[in-house]
C-alpha cells in the first residue's frame, strides 16, 4: 500500500457513518457516566434499605428465615445491612466519600452472592462493576468530593 493509498483509506474511514456517531459518543464526558452510575446504584440500595426500615418485623423474619447470613445473628445482620444500604447510598447520591462508600456495598454484594442468592450473579456482577468503577475513578466533578477537593487546593 502506498502512502497515498494509506492516507486515502484513513480519510475514507474518518468519513464513514460509524465514525461520526462513535466520535460523538466519545465526547460524552466521563463526569456524566460517574453521576449516572452513582444515581443508579444508590437508588437500588436506598430503595432496599427503605423497604427494610418500613417493616422491621418482616425484615427480621427475612434475615432469620430466608437470608440466614452465617456468623452474625439476624438482628445484627439486618441492622448492618440497613445501615450500609441507607448511609452508603446517601453518600453516593451526594458524591461524598464516594470511594469509601463503595466498600461496604461491595461487601454486602459479596455476602448476598455467596450466602443468600448465589444464582443472582448477573445482577450482582452489574452492581459490583458499577461500584468498582466508582471506587477506581471516584465520584467525578458533579459531586461534593470534587467541591471539597477544590476547596482544599485553594486553602
Amino acid at each position: 500500500m502506498t502512502p497515498t493509498t494509506a492516507t486515502g483509506a484513513r480519510a475514507a474511514e474518518s468519513h464513514s457513518p460509524a465514525s461520526g456517531w462513535q466520535s460523538r459518543l466519545a465526547r460524552i464526558p466521563l463526569s456524566l457516566h460517574q453521576l449516572l452510575f452513582r444515581l443508579a446504584i444508590a437508588s437500588i440500595f436506598l430503595k432496599a434499605g427503605l423497604i427494610k426500615v418500613s417493616s422491621w418485623e418482616t425484615t427480621l423474619a427475612l434475615f432469620r428465615d430466608e437470608y440466614q447470613v452465617p456468623i452474625l445473628p439476624p438482628e445484627v445482620a439486618s441492622v448492618l445491612a440497613v445501615t450500609f444500604e441507607l448511609a452508603c447510598s446517601t453518600l453516593l447520591l451526594l458524591g461524598l466519600a464516594t470511594r469509601l462508600a463503595t466498600l461496604p456495598l461491595l461487601a454486602l454484594i459479596a455476602t448476598i452472592q455467596l450466602f443468600v442468592y448465589p444464582n443472582a450473579w448477573p445482577e450482582h456482577l452489574v452492581w459490583a462493576s458499577i461500584l468498582l468503577f466508582l471506587l477506581t475513578r471516584g465520584a467525578g466533578p458533579i459531586s461534593l468530593d470534587h467541591l471539597i477537593a477544590g476547596a482544599r487546593r485553594r486553602a
